[in-house]
């Protein structure tokens, strides 16, 4: 897919980050289109025009979250996306994060260097303390990607989240800008 060059906010060897745009909805829906194999039964990005709009524009606009597509360095193609949500300043100055590789990007190590950049601009830029992840066990590649990312278990929270239907069981892990060397 063709690629204007875009703001990066941080850049890896591979991968680098930047805000959501709604000019990004044709490529983001069709990748997530191709990658329902991928995320079900563990996440649920917009696959339409109209969802992609309201989905990046509550990232663009509300000062609780923080989107950031993960794109490849070579063409700009994105890889997948890592949301911070839930940001809360004061005393506290922690987020949620939530994020989704797409298919054609799965299991090259992409999302994970794209993590470690978030993290980098969520301890930097945005002054944040704490990171969390809240993940269904079964989910092994989203329970490797936090271990992988320095995360730490710090609890297991029953029926925590409604998804798919049901209310979900979830790990909860977290890093704090302490853990993360040269923070």
């Amino acid at each position: 897919m063709p690629h204007t060059t875009p703001h990066y906010l941080a850049e890896g060897r591979r991968v680098a980050i930047r805000h959501f745009t709604l000019d990004d909805g044709p490529e983001f829906t069709a990748r997530t289109r191709e990658s329902k194999d991928l995320h079900r039964p563990w996440l649920f990005p917009p696959d339409t025009d109209e969802a992609y709009v309201a989905y990046a524009g509550a990232l663009i606009e509300d000062p609780a979250k923080a989107g950031f597509l993960v794109c490849e360095r070579d063409g700009g193609d994105i890889a997948g996306y890592i949301n911070i949500n839930n940001i809360v300043r004061g005393a506290f100055q922690c987020g949620a994060l939530g994020y989704g590789a797409f298919a054609h990007a799965a299991g090259r190590g992409l999302m994970r260097e794209g993590l470690d950049l978030v993290i980098g601009y969520a301890f930097g830029p945005l002054g944040l303390h704490r990171l969390e992840i809240n993940v269904q066990p079964e989910n092994a590649a989203s329970v490797a990607m936090a271990r992988g990312g320095g995360f730490r278990l710090e609890g297991f929270s029953p029926n925590m989240l409604y998804i798919d239907g049901a209310w979900r069981d979830h790990e909860r892990w977290a890093l704090t800008a302490e853990m993360r060397p040269g923070t």
